[in-house]
This record gives C-alpha cells, sequence and structure tokens, in this order.
C-alpha cells in the first residue's frame, strides 16, 4: 500500500510529464484498436466481395475443369446432386451453371469473354447478381435475355434491347454454334474480371447452345450455413465429392492469393502494433529517466536508511503499471467512441483496387471484445517491459554516488 501511495505521488510531481506520455500509450492503443477494426472490415469485405457474388462458398466440378474451362468437361445428373447438397443441414443453396468461353459480338464490336449460364431464380440465393443490375432487369428465364457488365457494353456500343451474338464452341466435338441475344441487363459488381469479361444468359439455352443434355452443367455453386464450414472445410460433403471424377472446392481454395491475403492480415495487425509500442515505449522509457534522474536524491537516501533495490525497483514498475492503466482506461474510451462511429458510418478510404476487387466508398470497421480485452492487457504488459529498464537503474542507484551528485 505504501508503494501504491508512492507510486501515485509520484506520478503527479511533474503532471505535464505523466499526460503527456499517458496521451502517447492511450492514442497508440486507440490507433491499434482502430487498425484491427479496418483490417477486420477490409476482411468482412473481400469475403463477401468473393462469396456473395460468383464465387460462392464452394464449387464443384470436373476434375481438371479450372484449369482451362474446356467445354467437354461437364457432368450430369445435376438434378440428383441437386437434390442431394440441398438435403444437407449444412448447406443453404445451390445452383447449377454452364460455362463456356465465347465471342460476344454487336453491331459496332467485339469482345471476347465466359459466358455464363445461370440458374436465374436459385442465384437470387447465392448472391448478388441481381443486385448488380443497374439498368434494366435480371434474368426471367425467357430465351434471348442476356446481361452485360458495363465496361463491355460500353466497349460493344449497346444499350437495352440491343442485340448480341455469341458465338461458343459446342462440347463433344469443337463444332461453332451462334445464339441471337437481346441486352435485358446491364449489371456493375466493381471485379474487373467479371464486369469486362463476363456475361450472363439463361441456362437452358446455354445447355442447348454448347450442345449438352438438360441436365447436364459445368459447375455447382453452393452457399453454407456458416461460412466457416467453407473456411475451415468441417463438413463431410468435401469428403463425399471430391473423387476420382469431381472436385469440391472452397472460396479459399479458389482465391488462393486473396486467402494468403487475409491470413496475413494479422500479421499486417501485429506490425502495426509493434511500431505503436515502440513509439510509447520510448516515451515510458524516457518518462521514467526524467522521473528518476529528479528523485536521485531522494533514492541515494531511501538506500541509505535500508531500502532494497527491489523495493526501488517495484516502485518504478507500479508508477508504469499505475500509467499504463490510467492510459489503457482512456485511450479504450476514445477508442470505443470512434470505432462505434465508424462501424455504423464506416471510414472514408476512397477508392482503391485489391486483386481485381475494387473498394469504394466507406469500409465499416468491426468492434470485437478482444479490442477492449486483450489490446489493453497486453498495452499494460508492455509498458511494464518497458520500465523494466528504468526499475534496474533505480534498483543499481549506489547511495553515496546519487548524494554526491545531488549535492
Amino acid at each position: 500500500m505504501l508503494t501504491f501511495k508512492l507510486a501515485i505521488r509520484n506520478l503527479f510531481r511533474n503532471t505535464r510529464r505523466t499526460i503527456l506520455t499517458a496521451i502517447l500509450i492511450s492514442f497508440s492503443l486507440m490507433a491499434l484498436i482502430m487498425a484491427d477494426g479496418l483490417m477486420l472490415g477490409m476482411k468482412d469485405l473481400l469475403v463477401s466481395s468473393l462469396t456473395k457474388n460468383l464465387v460462392g462458398e464452394a464449387q464443384l466440378h470436373r476434375k481438371g475443369f479450372r484449369d482451362n474451362f474446356d467445354v467437354d468437361l461437364y457432368f450430369t445428373g445435376t438434378d440428383d446432386l441437386v437434390a442431394d447438397l440441398r438435403g444437407r443441414p449444412e448447406v443453404t443453396e445451390v445452383a447449377s451453371r454452364v460455362l463456356s468461353g465465347g465471342m460476344v459480338s454487336s453491331s459496332y464490336n467485339v469482345a471476347t469473354g465466359m459466358v455464363f449460364g445461370i440458374d436465374a431464380e436459385a442465384e437470387t440465393r447465392i448472391g448478388n447478381i441481381k443486385k448488380a443490375i443497374i439498368e434494366g432487369q435480371y434474368l426471367t428465364g425467357e430465351r434471348g435475355e442476356i446481361m452485360l457488365g458495363r465496361p463491355m457494353a460500353e466497349l460493344l456500343e449497346v444499350s437495352l434491347g440491343d442485340r448480341i451474338v455469341i458465338t461458343l464452341s459446342e462440347a463433344d466435338g469443337g463444332d461453332l454454334s451462334q445464339a441471337l441475344f437481346r441486352v435485358s441487363g446491364i449489371y456493375y459488381f466493381g471485379l474487373r474480371e467479371i464486369d469486362h469479361n463476363t456475361v450472363f444468359i439463361n441456362a437452358d439455352q446455354a445447355r442447348q447452345a454448347v450442345g449438352i443434355s438438360a441436365d447436364a452443367s459445368h459447375e455447382l455453386v453452393m452457399v453454407f450455413e456458416d461460412l466457416s464450414v467453407s473456411r475451415e472445410k468441417t463438413s463431410t460433403v468435401f469428403d463425399d465429392f471430391n473423387n476420382e471424377q469431381l472436385e469440391l472446392k472452397s472460396w479459399m481454395e479458389l482465391n488462393e492469393d486473396i486467402a494468403t491475403m487475409l491470413e496475413l492480415s494479422g500479421l499486417s495487425t501485429l506490425v502495426i502494433g509493434s511500431i505503436l509500442f515502440l513509439l510509447a515505449s520510448l516515451g515510458v522509457i524516457n518518462s521514467m529517466f526524467m522521473s528518476i534522474y529528479e528523485r536521485l536524491y531522494e533514492f541515494g537516501v531511501a538506500r541509505a536508511i535500508g531500502t532494497t533495490p527491489w523495493q526501488l525497483a517495484q516502485l518504478i514498475l507500479c508508477e508504469a503499471l499505475l500509467l499504463g492503466i490510467g492510459s489503457c482506461l482512456f485511450g479504450g474510451v476514445i477508442g470505443y467512441g470512434l470505432i462505434s462511429y465508424t462501424t455504423l458510418h464506416g471510414l472514408p478510404l476512397g477508392e482503391f483496387e485489391m486483386s481485381g476487387i475494387a473498394l469504394s466508398g466507406n469500409i465499416a470497421t468491426q468492434m470485437q471484445l478482444s479490442q477492449f480485452t486483450e489490446l489493453p492487457f497486453y498495452i499494460i504488459l508492455l509498458t511494464l517491459v518497458a520500465a523494466l529498464y528504468p526499475a534496474r537503474f533505480a534498483s543499481k542507484i549506489v547511495p553515496t554516488e546519487a548524494l554526491s551528485r545531488s549535492l
């Protein structure tokens, strides 16, 4: 208790210095809370941009199909596979697709890209294709409908109702087939690869164009009840549907670059935290040494009357502990206010692109309990670590030298 009282008194001997040091520590905690919340928000936005658009949370293909999207590598029995997957409690929705590379022509220009034949109704429960429509309407199932990305529509110089001819390679033979469409919708995802190179038509007409049966597909895309099922592959569905003919891959396996980036995001927070701690620790060390030099005579007297080195070191560590706790309380309150605001209104970061995904507008940060329990604990612990050197210096003060210097 005596050590505690002395520590409080010593901290307020030089109030200005204590406040400045506390502000440095508290702002370090606040910045760390915001950085962690921003990283979590960006991770959530990246994952959502992938899984809620075309990738889904997992995809089923014939083995080798994704190597070059060979139109011949299709599978049959689509209805049975879809029924089997939908019957599993962890699977929320499944949609079949027909994929083929093709040439998209208008009266003014030609573009190449990937043609997606989709089950329009099921896709609305898989991702955000319908929400990405900026002009016209979503596919209704009528023959001749086609949706283009805005950049492709600008390249082809077409608008709603204009004619589009798609040239595809038929499966099991390689003959070319052509089909006439009219633009029913124009979309914009913000994903360069999709917006510039992808068109959507109804799955039935796509099957006819590539010459496969009505129960054949190139891809089944699915979403799970919980995203962690696909991320950690905890479901038996991954074992059941990976065999000699088929392969079922999660969204992380389909996007290895993004998956690696997400795994390294924790390292980014650690680097930012290390830099902030280095700055804060230098402030703590400087403040403690200034305080020790101001009290050098007192320490000399204390040592002369029998105070042990450990007691002096304990006093310095107690001062650092109180400084760390007070700073974290202040920084935690400010950090809570800031992250609460940015969680609701987002953090304005302008427009930028990350691995082909355009991110714009306000990025909503995410608040977690660990930001106000674990992070302050680490800050206090590291403040004590920074105070070890000043405490060791104080414990080694020689009474005669301290008194002579003071005189």
